[in-house]
């Protein structure tokens, strides 16, 4: 049996995303560190099976990612994917699942990792962002990338508008990312992924208003 755990902590756009993708997983589990989000009732009424571990009750990370782990484990899943789980995770819990936990960025990584990233985007002028779906390592928002996404910053965008479109994007290539996983397409080698369903050779971004 294939199975996905999806960890949250909030609404889980991007948790709504994937469940609606139809992946190719038997079975679909999301937990939350957060008793009230949002996300947990969405999952619900799609008749996903759900589970909390509340961080709150416990004393430091490395005992509530001891119980999260727990949880986890009990569904012995082929991946773990971080859908606005916001909790930094200790090195131990990275480690134990190296290889099976992803996460999606909002920023084309290397690039603005960590919080706020349409915002330094647009203060450090640059002219094109996106996001990013990555392997997790114990250095945060810094491992081998899957997919990336980009679009162009417009002249008038501000972090609301830019958030919204990098977004849409995000709920685009975090299913597939996940479909490839599932599917057994990925090949992880060091830092670099390989897909072997896909090709990236006839596909080039240009920056906005580059004159062919």
């Amino acid at each position: 049996m294939k199975t996905l755990v999806i960890l949250i902590s909030g609404r889980g756009s991007n948790m709504q995303a994937l469940l609606e993708a139809q992946l190719p997983a038997d079975r679909i589990v999301v937990v939350s560190s957060n008793p009230d989000a949002e996300g947990l009732k969405i999952a619900a009424a799609l008749g996903i099976q759900t589970a909390t571990v509340d961080h709150r009750v416990f004393s430091d990370r490395e005992t509530f990612d001891a119980a999260l782990a727990e949880e986890i484990d009990h569904y012995r899943p082929e991946l773990i994917a971080l859908a606005g789980f916001m909790r930094i995770l200790t090195s131990d819990f990275v480690l134990r699942y190296q290889g099976r936990l992803m996460n999606i960025h909002p920023s084309l990584l290397p690039a603005f990792p960590g919080l706020h990233t349409h915002r330094r985007a647009l203060q450090e002028g640059v002219k094109i962002h996106g996001c990013t779906v990555h392997f997790v390592t114990p250095v945060l928002d810094h491992g081998p990338i899957v997919i990336q996404a980009a679009i162009p910053i417009l002249a008038n965008d501000t972090c609301q508008t830019l958030a919204k479109r990098v977004l849409q994007q995000e709920h685009r290539i975090y299913p597939q990312a996940v479909r490839w996983f599932m599917h057994g397409s990925i090949r992880l080698s060091d830092n670099t992924v390989t897909v072997s369903e896909t090709s990236a050779h006839d596909f080039v971004i240009f920056s906005p208003g580059l004159q062919e």
